[in-house]
């Protein structure tokens, strides 16, 4: 069992360097750790944010400095001093970080997001067996959604790597930043970082088209150009995965289309009807045993009737549609997690915990 906070033994000085905290987080399975002024070392573990050490004092202002200075390289301290954050990948012996420095009103403060290295297979993930068929499109739209610190990544990686294995062609992943570093098994792989390799994802995505790409991964697509090209990409014959902040399948696919202007959102539909391959909509549910949490997924493929609705504007027909059709693979965000509260013994999850995440809660039984 991971240490808690409470078995931990308090240190009444700060340790000299970020290192020594990502050390005791990494052996402690925690996801999360915050070194913040006014604070006192904190971790996230299962999803709940808690200090490291029930005693330990407060970081000063000139203490989360130094801890900053003492790690960042002189491009990243040059974007913390003009911009007033540095958002990286940061790695030493022990693994690799995804990393937010930021100036605010006390001073600077430092957050850490454990990385695991080794890609997990879909099968590691409980990927249902039916989401590989979309990695075998050779071109198409696929997203994968869900709210910050859902294992998007994770997910996304996995799929990437379900392709590297099955294929012979070129990858270009595009994030901020790079996390998990993929090794070429069939396909030839380039991994670029915005803001290190490229100044932003629109820019990088418009560089892949000249690159040779047949498989395109974005990290993020939230502004209009991105998106744009993005669908673009995924019209003229290659397969692009993307991520958006959404909930589920049928605000995925609002917020996707809601950027473009009125004028043209006729247009973008059946774009988006033609090449969307699937949704893969997650959350990480706390288990009531505290041992970690499960993922609940909401998963839609496209078909005629989902095409048809995305070309009408009717997005709001899409859980009727996802509800219908399980033979497909579908499956609602509600439904899963009910599966969740009525697991064998319901250690996994309780009413209470699933009710709570829930996106219909009239239609939430058990």
């Amino acid at each position: 069992m991971p240490p808690t906070s409470m078995e931990s033994s308090p240190r009444s000085h700060p340790l000299s360097h970020v290192d020594e905290y990502l050390a005791i987080g990494q052996s402690a399975g925690v996801s999360d750790i915050h070194l913040g002024v006014n604070a006192p070392p904190l971790w996230r573990l299962h999803g709940t944010l808690q200090p490291i050490w029930t005693d330990a004092p407060r970081f000063t202002s000139d203490q989360t400095r130094a801890l900053a200075e003492g790690f960042l390289s002189n491009l990243h301290k040059t974007h913390l001093n003009e911009r007033g954050d540095a958002d990286f990948a940061y790695a030493n012996k022990f693994g690799r970080y995804r990393t937010s420095v930021v100036r605010q009103r006390l001073g600077v403060d430092l957050v850490f997001r454990i990385i695991n290295t080794k890609v997990r297979t879909m099968e590691e993930l409980g990927l249902p067996e039916h989401l590989k068929l979309l990695t075998r499109y050779q071109n198409g739209l696929i997203l994968v959604t869900g709210s910050v610190g859902s294992g998007k990544s994770t997910t996304l990686a996995a799929l990437v790597e379900q392709v590297n294995k099955e294929r012979r062609e070129h990858i270009i992943t595009l994030e901020d930043p790079i996390e998990y570093v993929l090794e070429p098994k069939g396909c030839h792989i380039t991994q670029r970082e915005v803001h290190t390799h490229t100044r932003s994802f629109a820019a990088a995505l418009r560089g892949a088209l000249r690159e040779d790409p047949d498989v395109i991964m974005v990290g993020e697509m939230r502004d209009l150009e991105t998106i744009s090209l993005a669908i673009t990409a995924a019209e003229t014959g290659h397969l692009v995965l993307g991520t958006l902040h959404t909930g589920n399948a049928s605000r995925t696919l609002d917020r996707l289309l809601d950027v473009f202007p009125p004028d043209q959102q006729e247009q973008v539909r059946t774009m988006v009807s033609e090449s969307l391959r699937g949704v893969i909509s997650q959350q990480l549910i706390p288990r009531t045993d505290g041992q970690g949490r499960v993922l609940a997924l909401e998963t839609l493929t496209n078909t005629p009737a989902v095409a048809n609705v995305i070309r009408e504007a009717k997005t709001y027909m899409l859980p009727g549609i996802i509800q219908t059709g399980k033979k497909q693979g579908m499956q609602l965000m509600d439904d899963a997690l009910a599966d969740l509260n009525n697991a064998s013994s319901r250690e996994l999850s309780s009413f209470g915990f699933c009710r709570s995440f829930v996106i219909r809660h009239s239609d939430f039984v058990i």
